[in-house]
């Protein structure tokens, strides 16, 4: 058995098909234990850190950071017993184990080998066989056509065999010991032909890494000069490229068109990661569930002042409480009361939640995620309050797992943390409603048949009216906002 193994992008669940390296947090040669954080991706959900399934010395790392990796492709090689002595042979990935690393340069000694064909009858280097009869040139399994010489087939653009001189050819069999390697001829750029990836030029010379580049840098290939090998177009080309299209234009008497206006003041931003699944979500979302929104303005004087009271107890004093704690009680309990706002539309039928998946929409550097507090409908208010304290914690940290995002089941979206009164939100796929908690604030109010100062906030709910009617929504929204008018009154009425 091998003492080298190749670990894989592994399945980072939900169905997600790849994920980008981020941060390699090891490096060739390191000494590493089993389990032990290797390599932080970033999945269409969030980024995670992927453990070593081995311990060892890390003989190969297959791609850079900034790739993007197939769910399943090799990315890491680990030598399992690296006190055994060095290796028997070279453990370096070959291209073809490495999905979009750099293909080799041919050597001279492999260019000989395809460009001159062997004498008649005799083996070429590396083919299993001997001679057939006839003339027919051996191959690696059984005996291709009868002819004289090995063929292969031309590369696209490049000059034909009728071109060649035929001294290059057909070498005499004397000859064969130091063959005369012939002039190479670059292949001639097919911008006629793409990739289906962008309209990337597949005529052009250039190595998967280089393609990439060009990609996000918005970089035609076919109108590049290639400095590398035959003519390949390489990562300085493709840079220069891009810093000659961002350099600032010298004075001159040019003539703007509307084309061209401002476009050395455009940043553009690849849709990718959590801001690509969010979009595709949202899009769903919004042309398959008919959306209805409705508002509702709360005085939540009382509730600020028992949150104070409750800030003030020995037990609760280092414990993180906010107002979007009561909110999430409120909707935990008015769930309870109005069990249909848990559920999703199945196409044939309705499926009603039993367990509530709270879900906290959450803004981080890379785009909007919603990770949930599972079977929050179980737990206490203290348990409530550590819960979303995590919850909010690790998202900000960026450390939230696929797990903690999978399964919602009903969302509260707190927009009034950026001092907006309230919204009409969309609703994560899967779910029924979301709850949209505006900014508090400090308003007249009429209160005891007096205009006072009060503590004043909105609250939006957007719901699916395939399964919540306009008084089931309502009376929703309504339980909510008594709770946050007067929570100890509801909590001893309710529970």
């Amino acid at each position: 058995m091998s003492r080298v193994k190749t670990f894989n992008l592994p399945d980072l669940g939900e169905g997600l098909t790849e994920g980008e390296i981020l941060n390699w947090l090891v490096k060739v040669g390191d000494i590493i234990e089993l389990n032990q954080p290797i390599v932080e991706v970033e999945t269409a959900k969030a980024a995670v850190e992927i453990p070593a399934k081995w311990g060892g010395r890390v003989q190969a790392i297959f791609h850079p950071e900034g790739a993007t990796v197939d769910v399943g492709a090799p990315i890491i090689s680990i030598d399992t017993d690296p006190d055994a002595g060095p290796l028997d042979t070279p453990q370096a990935p070959s291209a073809a184990a490495q999905p979009g690393g750099d293909l080799p340069t041919p050597s001279a000694a492999s260019l000989a080998a395809v460009e001159v064909a062997p004498a008649e009858g005799a083996v070429e280097p590396g083919l299993i066989g001997s001679p057939a009869p006839g003339g027919r040139t051996p191959v690696l399994v059984g005996y291709g056509p009868r002819t004289s010489t090995a063929k292969r087939r031309p590369r696209k653009g490049a000059v034909p065999a009728q071109a060649v001189p035929a001294r290059a050819q057909a070498v005499p069999a004397q000859a064969t010991a130091a063959p005369v390697v012939p002039k190479q001829v670059a292949p001639a750029p097919d911008t006629s032909a793409t990739n289906g990836h962008g309209g990337t030029p597949t005529g052009v010379l250039a190595k998967p890494p280089v393609r990439k580049l060009a990609k996000d840098l918005g970089v035609d290939l076919s109108a590049l000069t290639g400095s590398g090998p035959l003519g390949s177009i390489t990562r300085e080309d493709v840079q220069r490229a891009a810093d000659a299209t961002t350099a600032p234009a010298p004075v001159a008497t040019t003539v703007t068109t509307a084309a061209s206006f401002g476009a050395d003041r455009e940043q553009r931003i690849p849709v990718k990661g959590v801001r690509k699944l969010t979009a595709e979500n949202m899009a769903r979302s919004a042309f398959t569930a008919p959306h209805v929104t409705e508002f509702l303005t709360v005085d939540v004087t009382r509730a600020m002042k028992a949150l104070d009271r409750l800030r003030n107890r020995r037990e609760w004093r280092d414990v993180r409480i906010s107002p979007l704690l009561l909110v999430a009680k409120a909707v935990l309990l008015a769930v309870r009361r109005h069990p249909m706002v848990n559920s999703t539309w199945a196409g044939d039928e309705i499926v009603v939640k039993e367990y509530v998946n709270l879900g906290i929409a959450a803004a981080t550097d890379r785009g909007l995620i919603v990770p949930n507090v599972k079977d929050a409908g179980r737990l206490s208010l203290r348990e409530l309050a550590d819960a979303l304290t995590d919850l909010v914690q690790t998202a900000k940290a960026g450390r939230t797992t696929p797990a903690d995002m999978s399964g919602g089941t009903l969302t509260i979206t707190n927009v009034g943390v950026f001092g907006v009164d309230t919204g009409t939100p969309i609703l994560p796929p899967g779910e029924s409603a979301i709850l949209a908690f505006g900014a508090i604030r400090e308003m007249p109010w009429v209160h005891k048949g007096k205009v006072r100062p009060r503590q004043v906030t909105t609250l939006g709910l957007s719901f699916d009216h395939r399964i919540i009617d306009g008084e089931l929504g309502s009376k929703f929204l309504r339980d909510v906002g008594d709770f946050l008018s007067d929570p100890e009154a509801a909590l001893l009425a309710w529970t």
